[in-house]
């Protein structure tokens, strides 16, 4: 699925718990569990409708000090993200 340059919100009936190394989600309508790594935990708590991709991108850059924002890795977790449901594109709030 194509990431544009909108934002995300997280999907509605997600029971979402914090482990130490990232996120258990579980998808009730769905009746699917899902585990998220650290980073995409990040990824996941900034979809809150006010954040697009780029600007994910370059919050990940500066949490991690990295020299370039990591676009691409962005949008592939936002699409896979978007693609198990968890996630939805939604107007820039």
């Amino acid at each position: 699925m194509p990431v544009d340059s909108g934002c995300f919100r997280k999907a509605e009936k997600l029971d979402c718990s914090e482990m130490t190394d990232g996120y258990v989600i579980y998808d009730g309508i769905r009746d699917r569990v899902h585990f998220l790594n650290p980073t995409a935990a990040i990824v996941f708590e900034l979809c809150d409708g006010a954040h697009t991709a780029a600007q994910i991108a370059r919050y990940i850059a500066g949490a991690f000090k990295l020299g370039d924002a990591p676009q691409a890795v962005v949008e592939d977790c936002l699409s896979s993200l978007q693609a198990e449901g968890l996630i939805e594109p939604c107007a820039t709030s």
